[in-house]
């Protein structure tokens, strides 16, 4: 006769043996492996169809602009180059403050119909 596990609410299978253990146990009775938490996300608001995030481009923009880091997140590789090539001249920190505050201002929708094509 075949057993098959069924859980409560409180419980989790044991990512080892598939054993049902306690839900906030850290080793599992059974076998005496670790359980492996689940790393905490951190929500910065929508994400485009594509994975980009416009408050993660804010931030690249903001403390790595200089070196075009927003740049090469958004996709436009060629233009990530430039601001490399020229970080030296502080001219692409300059531009960078102003796309800063461009994309600080920019709706979640208007990022996604500009930058969330896949």
């Amino acid at each position: 006769m075949s057993e098959f596990a069924s859980k409560a609410v409180d419980e989790k299978f044991c990512s080892e043996c598939g054993s049902v253990i306690k839900a906030k146990a850290e080793i599992c009775p059974k076998c005496g492996v670790r359980q492996m938490r689940k790393p905490l996300a951190i929500n910065l608001g929508p994400v485009a169809d594509n994975g980009k995030n416009r408050i993660a481009a804010v931030l690249f923009a903001f403390f790595l602009g200089g070196f075009g880091a927003h740049k090469f997140y958004l996709g436009q590789i060629g233009l990530g180059i430039l601001y490399l090539l020229f970080c030296w001249t502080f001219i692409p920190a300059i531009v960078a403050l102003i796309e800063f505050i461009l994309l600080l201002s920019m709706s979640d929708e208007t990022f996604n119909q500009k930058y969330g094509q896949v």
